[in-house]
């Protein structure tokens, strides 16, 4: 199962390998990031989502950097980072204001202390 001269064959989808790849390191952090995407979708709680996404847009900001790419991918790239970027700040300010009203409302449970001790 050949698909170019310089491609070795796939393993075909019924076949199992060890999932250890050597991959040059740009694309190592490409093929991370898309697997943290996968990831922050299927995440089942929002701590795990959180943590995936500041590493996305890490990850992002890193391949926008990065040399062994064109001009015109790094700016796709850029312009991705930048949305997970807000999307994680969004999230840490919707996450505070929740935690500032959970709070107040825990303080309106308090008894207020009597004026006067008899």
């Amino acid at each position: 199962m050949s698909h170019a001269p310089d491609m070795p064959d796939l393993p075909t989808s019924g076949a199992h390998c060890d999932e250890e790849y050597s991959l040059p390191c740009a694309e190592a952090l490409l093929a991370g990031t898309l697997a943290l995407m996968t990831g922050y979708v299927q995440a089942c709680c929002d701590s795990h989502r959180d943590a995936m996404g500041r590493k996305i847009a890490a990850n992002l900001q890193m391949l926008a950097d990065a040399e062994g790419f064109t001009l015109h991918f790094r700016t796709v790239v850029w312009s991705l980072q930048g949305r997970w970027d807000q999307q994680c700040k969004a999230r840490q300010d919707v996450a505070a204001s929740a935690a500032m009203v959970a709070a107040e409302q825990r303080r309106v449970l308090w008894h207020t202390a009597p004026e006067a001790v008899q």
